[in-house]
């Protein structure tokens, strides 16, 4: 009897440390993201190319589950403030289109600064399949640069 309760102990041990192991890694799975770290906005993206000073970058990530698109823009050196902000697509790198979504009220209107902000793809005009083959892309425009003085193209990986 006593070998018994043994081998139940040991059997139910076992089955406790299968299922944490394989919550682990069903929780990994589920926390898989695409990103970008750092990417970087000059004049040289913009089209056409726009000659300044101003630089930014941004970091953003996509999680396929939950729709849920997250980006954090940085800017500095601009012409003057920044007046509009947005994401735009679906378009290739130097390609121009138009706007997906619109950061008009995130930001404060300075020639440096940085937000961040997160939104769900909304699956009609902002599809994941057009995000994740890198046709969108954030711009950042001034008064001396009505099209756009910096832009970066959002390209995640895996």
């Amino acid at each position: 009897m006593k070998k018994l309760h043994v081998w139940m102990l040991i059997a139910m041990g076992l089955f406790c440390t299968l299922a944490v192991a394989c919550k682990k890694d069903k929780d990994e799975e589920e926390t898989k993201l695409y990103k970008v770290t750092n990417a970087p906005m000059t004049g040289a993206q913009e089209n056409p190319a726009v000659v300044t000073a101003a630089t930014g970058s941004f970091d953003a990530t996509y999680n396929p589950e939950s729709k849920e698109f997250k980006i954090t823009v940085r800017w500095q050196g601009l012409s003057g403030n920044a007046t509009l902000m947005h994401i735009h697509g679906p378009a290739a790198r130097g390609a121009n289109i138009g706007v997906l979504q619109n950061f008009a009220t995130l930001f404060t209107p300075t020639p440096a600064g940085s937000f961040t902000t997160a939104f769900t793809i909304n699956g009609t005009n902002q599809t994941e399949a057009d995000l994740l083959a890198g046709k969108w892309y954030v711009n950042i425009h001034t008064a001396a640069n009505g099209g756009g003085e910096i832009r970066g193209q959002i390209e995640l990986t895996y």
